[in-house]
């Protein structure tokens, strides 16, 4: 059974699943959707073409689905997709996509996302990430599964930031951020390996010796591109989704190795 503050405001066109609490004056928007187990504090607002999965809770003042700081925007059908298991703090924002990119903002499963994030235009995020307070994503970054941020970071419109990437307070992204590393400062570089996120996703000490050793090999050589080739062939999970995210395109070009 749904619990509905008698001050909210949902719209009547909207699909409301069981067992979801919303909280005094929240309003949830004509084309929302929002499954099972959700809990809508109080001054939420959720508008837009937003679907949201199961068992998500969302803090005061967070604006779910509003419309992007993007002046080319028109007012194009996109839409926001959330997943399930993610807590939204205080004064959280996930913008709708745009026609300049796929038409979708998409954010997976099992993150926190702490006071003050802004998740703008067609961003899409994968599962278990943590972006502490104040972090800013521009439009159309790609966050993989597992990444940290930390507080008060600002990632550049288009930049990727790789599988359990840790990114220290107060940096300015502006390129690409490599899987399992450790990034920092104005602007960011890579200073070195995730080591205790790998231990806590237990790889073993061998697999961490061999990544920091490639690492090292392919951004200290010659050239990216003919280093990495030497590696294609190997075994380790580690460098294949390594040598992944380099292959992919890239409008940022990569942080700099500064080891």
């Amino acid at each position: 059974m749904n619990k509905i503050h008698k001050t909210a405001i949902v719209s009547s066109s909207a699909i409301i699943g069981s067992n979801v609490i919303v909280g005094p004056y929240s309003i949830i928007g004509d084309n929302v959707k929002i499954g099972n187990d959700n809990i809508i504090h109080s001054s939420v607002s959720i508008s837009g073409n937003t679907d949201i999965d199961q068992n998500n809770q969302f803090f005061p003042f967070c604006s779910i689905g509003s419309v992007p700081q993007d002046l080319k925007y028109s007012g194009e059908k996109s839409q926001l997709i959330i997943g399930k298991n993610n807590t939204f703090r205080e004064y959280c924002n996930a913008n709708l996509g745009t026609k300049g990119d796929n038409m979708k903002t998409i954010i997976g499963d099992d993150s926190l996302f702490m006071v003050g994030v802004h998740i703008a235009h067609d961003c899409i995020i994968e599962n278990n990430v943590i972006f502490a307070n104040q972090v800013t994503l521009g439009g159309h970054v790609y966050v993989e599964s597992n990444a940290v941020i930390g507080g008060i970071s600002a990632v550049h419109q288009f930049c990727r930031i790789g599988n359990l990437a840790m990114i220290g307070g107060m940096s300015a992204v502006e390129n690409d951020v490599i899987p399992y590393s450790l990034a920092v400062g104005n602007r960011a570089k890579v200073t070195g390996v995730n080591i205790v996120g790998l231990r806590r996703a237990n790889y073993s000490k061998e697999q961490i010796r061999e990544y920091l050793s490639t690492i090292d090999k392919i951004f200290t050589g010659n050239s990216i591109d003919i280093e990495k080739n030497k590696f294609s062939n190997t075994k380790s999970p580690l460098i294949k989704n390594l040598i992944s995210f380099l292959d992919k395109d890239s409008s940022r070009g990569l942080c700099k190795y500064d080891r």
